[in-house]
C-alpha cells in the first residue's frame, strides 16, 4: 500500500515502518520491558495523581464539554516558537477551556453564571474564544503551528445531546424558564448579528462614498451645495485645470491604496515551513517548489497532487487574513476547517477599515464579498455570548451561515437571496431549523439597513433599479447569447487570474513587497480610469447608471441617446468594457479587502448594454420587419427595447460564470429589480452562463482558490466516481504512530511526547495516536487533547501515563519499601481517550469512507482487518486523494 502523507516527513521515518506480517509477533512475544512490571493492576480505584484533579471532572460528561478546537477562554493559542525550531512539542502560553489560570480554579458553572455584560466585554475583548478568532489587536502576526484543525460533527452532536438532556432535567419553575431562553437564544443571536451587520454596513457605505468623493474635490458648506474641484482649489494660472485635477485624482487613488494595504498587512499571519500550504490567500500565487534534502524518491508516488505532501518551498509562509473577500475561506471554514485569527476582532476592525479605503480609492473591486467575511466575523464574535454556541463548534457553525447570509442580503438588499446564498454556496451542513433563521437574520440585517438608509434615497444599495416595460419574445434570442457571453467573460476571467498569478506574481519583487504590486496596479487604475466617466464612477453608480431604464427626460443624456449617436454610445462603452476588464483582473488579488461580485457585474452589464443599444438601434433601422412586430407603433425603439434589462442580464451572467451561483443569483438578481416579468430571462441567461462556464472552466473562482491553497476542503456537490476500496489509501501501520499497550497500560509521557512530535511533524496537528492493544483497536486519543494533557504534568522524563480506559493502577506496597524510595504514581490519560473511535473494514468501498467523511464530518477513520487494526486514513490524506481522483479522471 503507498503512502500519502499531506506533509513532508524526515527521512527516518522508514526505520519506524512495521510490516504487518511481524508487528503482531513483535508485541506479542518481545520481553516485558515495561517501567512498571512488577506493579500492580487492578480496575477499582483511580489514580492518587489523576489529571482530572488538575482540571474540572470531565467523567460526566466527557467529550460534551471539552472541544478539540478552540481557547475559549483564553488569549490566542500561539506558540513561542515553532514546531521545526524545537526538540519538542512547543508548549502552548495559555491553557485551554477548563485549564487553571494563574492557580484559581475557575469551574464551569463560574463562567456560566457570569453576568452578560461581562460575557459581552469577554466576547469584544482579545481574549475571547480564539478558536476562529485569535490575537488581540497587538498581535500583527500570528503563529500558525496549532492553527488549523478540524472539528467533529459527530462529537458535537453528542455533546449537545449531553447539554439539551442535563438542562430538561431540571425540575420546576427555573427549569422551564432556563429552557424557554436555551430555545430563544439562537434567534437573539441571529438577530443581534443582523443589526451589527446592517451597522458596519452602513458606517462602510457612508464613508467609503465620502473617501471616493475627495479624489475630486470637497465640499465647502454642510450640505454640500458648493463643490469645490482640486483645481478650483489651488487656482493656477500656469497649468490646465484638466491636469490639476487628473494629478490630484491619481495621487489620491495611490495614496488610498497603499493606505489600505498598510491596514492589510497587520493582519499577517505566519506558516512554519513543515506545515505550510501551497499558497494561502487570493494572490494564487504558488511558491516554487523544491526537494528537501530527505526526499525519498520511491514514495513519491503517493496521492497528494502535484507531489505536495513531499515538497516544501523555501522558508516560512505567510497570508493576511483581511485580504481579498474571504468567500473561499468561510466556505473551507464552514465545512470545518479551522483557520484561527481569520474570524477575530482584529480581522474584523482591520478589514472594515481597509475595505473603507480601498473601495474609496476607486481601484476596480467591491465591498459585497468582503461584507460576507465581515459578517461572519461578527456572528464569531457573537457566539461567545452564550455558551451553548461558544463551546459547541457544530452549533458555532449553523450561526456562521446565517452570518454569512446577512453579509449577502445587506450587499444586494436580497434577504432571500441571501438565504439561497448560504445554501449554495457556502455552507456544509444546512439543517432545516438553520435555514428558518438564516432567513430570520438576513431580514433582520435588511431591514436595519434599510431603517438606517445610507444613501439618503430610501434604497438598501445604490443599484437597485424598476423596469415597468415588459420584454418581447424575440429579445430572448439576444438574453441566451449574452448567457454565453457572460458565462465565457467569467471562465476567461478566472484562466486570466490564474495566468496573472503564475506570472507576474512569482517575481521575487513582487512577492516579497505586496506594497509595491498595490501601488503599480493604483497607478495604473488612476491613469487610465480618470479619462473616462464610466471607468472612474464608482462601480455601484456605474452598475446602477448601466442597468437604469431610460425615461422620457433623459432622452439625449448619457446612456440613453439619441437613436442616431448609438454608435457613438456603444464604441464609448466598448473602451470602458476594456478597461473594466483588464483593471478587475489586475486587481483581484492584491493586499487589499477586495470582492468581485460587483466588478463582475460592471464588466458584464457594459457589455450587456452595448448588446442592448445595438438591439434598440437596429429597431430603429428596421421599424417593419416581421420580427420586430412585437413592438408598440408609438414611441419607437426606445419603447420597444430597454437597453437597462441587457445590462441587467449580462451582470448576473458574468457574475455567475465567475462565481457559479444559480438560483441564489436569480433571486438577488429579482430583488435588485423587483420586476417579476423579468424573472424568466434572468433564469435563462444565468442557467446559459452557468453551461458555458463549466464547459471552458470547470472551476468557479472560489474553487480555484480552495484548490491552489491546498486547503482540505471535500465537496460535498461534486462526487467523484470511485472503483477503489479503503485499503487503497491505508498506510503502513508504524511503530511511532500508534500507542501500544499489548504489555502494560503505562506509557512514558516522554514515548507520548516523541509520537506527537511525530504528528506535528507531518503536519497532523489535528490527528490522533490509535491506541492498540494485541493489535486489536481499544482507543484513540486525539492530539489537541494529548498535547493538552501532556503539558499539564510536572516532568514528562519521570511521569507515566494510564492509557486503558478499563485498568486502573496502584505500586506494590512492597516495591518502594524494598528499595526505600518513593515510587510515582501514573497520571490518569482516560478522561481523553475516545473509547469508540469509528473504524471500517478495510475492505470497505470508497463511497462509504467518502459519506463517512461528508456525512458525519470526521477527521479521521480508523481501518480494522478482520477485526484488527490495520491503519488511519487522515480527512487531509483523503481529500488529497480526491482531488488526484478527479484529476485523472477529467
Amino acid at each position: 500500500m503507498q503512502r500519502h502523507e499531506s506533509f513532508p516527513h524526515h527521512s527516518n521515518e522508514s526505520e519506524d515502518d512495521v510490516d504487518d506480517t511481524n508487528w503482531q509477533q513483535t508485541h506479542r512475544t518481545g520481553p516485558n520491558t515495561s517501567p512498571t512490571r512488577t506493579r500492580r493492576l487492578y480496575s477499582d480505584r483511580p489514580s492518587q495523581v489523576d489529571l482530572r484533579s488538575r482540571r474540572p471532572t470531565r467523567l460526566s460528561y466527557m467529550d460534551e464539554r471539552s472541544s478539540l478546537l478552540e481557547n475559549a477562554d483564553g488569549a490566542d493559542q500561539s506558540y513561542t516558537s515553532f514546531v521545526d525550531s524545537i526538540s519538542a512539542t512547543p508548549r502552548a502560553r495559555v491553557s485551554r477551556r477548563h485549564s487553571i489560570h494563574d492557580g484559581v480554579y475557575m469551574s464551569k458553572s463560574h463562567s456560566r453564571s457570569a453576568l452578560f455584560s461581562q460575557r459581552l466585554v469577554n466576547a469584544l475583548s482579545s481574549n475571547g474564544n480564539a478558536g476562529y478568532g485569535g490575537g488581540g489587536m497587538e498581535d500583527s502576526k500570528t503563529s500558525f503551528s496549532e492553527h488549523r484543525v478540524w472539528y467533529d460533527q459527530v462529537h458535537d452532536s453528542i455533546a449537545d445531546a449531553y447539554r439539551v438532556k442535563a438542562l430538561r432535567g431540571q425540575r420546576g419553575l427555573g427549569g422551564r424558564l432556563r429552557m424557554m431562553f436555551d430555545a430563544m437564544q439562537g434567534w437573539i443571536l441571529v438577530g443581534i448579528i443582523g443589526c451589527v451587520t446592517a451597522i458596519i454596513a452602513y458606517g462602510v457605505d457612508v464613508s467609503e462614498t465620502c473617501v471616493f468623493d475627495i479624489k475630486e474635490g470637497y465640499c465647502t458648506v454642510h450640505e454640500c451645495d458648493a463643490w469645490m474641484s482640486w483645481s478650483e482649489k489651488i487656482g493656477s494660472t500656469k497649468v490646465d485645470n484638466i491636469w490639476v485635477d487628473f494629478a490630484a485624482y491619481v495621487t489620491l487613488v495611490i495614496l488610498f491604496s497603499l493606505m489600505a494595504c498598510a491596514l492589510t498587512l497587520r493582519s499577517r499571519t505566519v506558516v512554519p515551513s513543515t506545515i505550510q500550504l501551497a499558497t494561502l490567500d487570493e494572490n494564487l500565487g504558488a511558491d516554487r517548489w523544491k526537494e528537501p534534502p530527505h526526499y525519498d524518491s520511491d514514495r513519491s508516488n503517493d496521492h497528494s497532487p502535484r507531489n505536495m505532501g513531499r515538497r516544501a518551498p523555501v522558508g516560512p509562509m505567510t497570508y493576511y487574513s483581511a485580504a481579498g473577500s474571504g468567500v473561499a475561506e468561510v466556505k473551507v471554514i464552514l465545512s470545518g476547517f479551522v483557520m484561527h485569527g481569520y474570524l477575530g476582532v482584529r480581522t474584523l476592525v482591520i478589514k472594515t477599515l481597509a475595505l473603507i479605503l480601498s473601495v474609496g480609492s476607486g481601484l476596480s473591486l467591491g465591498k459585497e464579498g468582503p461584507y460576507v467575511h465581515i459578517a461572519t466575523c461578527v456572528g464569531n464574535i457573537a457566539c461567545r455570548l452564550f455558551a451553548k454556541y461558544n463551546h459547541n463548534d457544530g452549533k458555532r457553525r449553523e450561526v456562521l451561515s446565517a452570518s454569512a447570509a446577512s453579509g449577502v442580503a445587506v450587499a444586494f438588499g436580497a434577504p432571500i437571496g441571501g438565504t439561497l446564498f448560504s445554501l449554495e454556496e457556502v455552507s456544509y451542513y444546512f439543517p432545516p431549523k438553520t435555514l428558518f433563521r438564516t432567513f430570520f437574520c438576513c431580514i433582520v440585517a435588511a431591514l436595519s439597513l434599510k431603517f438606517l438608509d445610507p444613501y439618503g434615497t430610501g434604497k438598501i444599495v445604490i443599484f437597485e433599479v424598476r423596469y415597468v416595460t415588459d420584454w418581447r419574445f424575440f429579445e430572448m434570442v439576444a438574453f441566451i447569447l449574452l448567457g454565453v457571453m457572460g458565462g465565457a467573460l467569467g471562465a476567461l476571467f478566472i484562466k486570466a487570474s490564474s495566468f496573472w498569478a503564475r506570472t507576474f506574481r512569482r517575481i521575487p519583487m513582487i512577492k516579497k513587497y505586496p506594497l509595491l504590486e498595490v501601488f503599480l496596479v493604483a497607478l495604473l487604475t488612476g491613469l487610465v480610469s480618470f479619462w473616462n466617466r464610466y471607468t472612474r464612477l464608482p462601480v455601484t453608480e456605474l452598475l446602477f447608471e448601466l442597468a437604469r431604464p431610460c425615461e422620457a427626460a433623459h432622452i439625449g443624456t448619457g446612456l440613453c441617446p439619441e437613436m442616431e449617436r448609438t454608435p457613438e454610445v456603444i464604441s464609448y462603452l466598448a473602451i470602458a468594457l476594456v478597461v473594466k476588464s483588464i483593471l478587475t483582473t489586475l486587481t483581484f488579488g492584491i493586499k487589499v479587502p477586495a470582492g468581485i461580485y460587483v466588478p463582475s457585474m460592471v464588466v458584464g452589464g457594459l457589455l450587456g448594454r452595448m448588446v442592448g443599444h445595438g438591439v434598440q438601434y437596429l429597431v430603429f433601422l428596421y421599424p417593419n420587419a416581421a420580427i420586430f412586430g412585437d413592438c408598440p407603433s408609438q414611441g419607437g425603439a426606445a419603447h420597444c427595447v430597454t437597453p437597462g434589462v441587457y445590462a441587467m442580464v449580462a451582470a448576473g451572467a458574468t457574475m455567475c460564470g465567475v462565481t457559479r451561483l444559480s438560483v441564489a443569483l436569480a433571486v438577488i438578481l429579482f430583488e435588485l429589480t423587483g420586476s417579476l416579468d423579468h424573472v424568466l430571462p434572468f433564469s435563462i441567461a444565468v442557467l446559459v452562463s452557468k453551461w458555458t462556464a463549466d464547459a471552458l472552466e470547470p472551476l468557479s473562482i472560489y474553487d480555484l482558490l480552495t484548490d491552489m491553497n491546498s486547503y482540505p476542503f471535500l465537496d460535498n456537490k461534486m462526487r467523484p466516481i470511485f472503483t477503489g476500496q479503503l485499503g487503497d489509501i491505508v498506510p503502513r501501520v508504524r511503530s511511532d504512530r500508534i500507542i501500544d499497550v499489548s504489555n502494560s497500560p503505562l506509557v512514558p509521557a516522554r514515548d507520548l511526547r516523541r509520537k506527537l512530535q511525530v504528528l506535528h511533524l507531518a503536519g497532523e496537528i489535528d490527528g490522533g495516536l490509535p491506541i492498540v492493544r494485541d493489535r486489536v483497536l481499544v482507543g484513540l486519543i486525539p492530539a489537541p487533547e494529548l498535547e493538552f494533557a501532556l503539558d499539564k504534568l510536572d516532568s514528562e522524563d519521570s511521569s507515566l501515563c494510564l492509557m486503558s480506559s478499563g485498568l486502573g493502577w496502584s505500586g506494590s506496597e512492597d516495591e518502594g519499601e524494598g528499595r526505600g524510595e518513593q515510587v510515582a504514581e501514573p497520571t490518569d490519560f482516560t478522561p481523553y481517550i475516545d473509547s469508540a473511535p469509528l473504524a471500517l473494514e478495510i475492505r470497505s468501498p470508497m463511497d462509504l469512507a467518502y459519506e463517512c467523511f461528508v456525512k458525519l464530518g470526521l477527521r479521521y477513520i480508523c481501518v480494522l482487518r478482520d477485526g484488527q487494526y490495520a491503519g488511519l486514513v487522515h480527512k487531509k490524506a483523503f481529500v488529497k486523494y480526491v482531488k488526484e481522483l478527479v484529476e485523472s479522471q477529467s
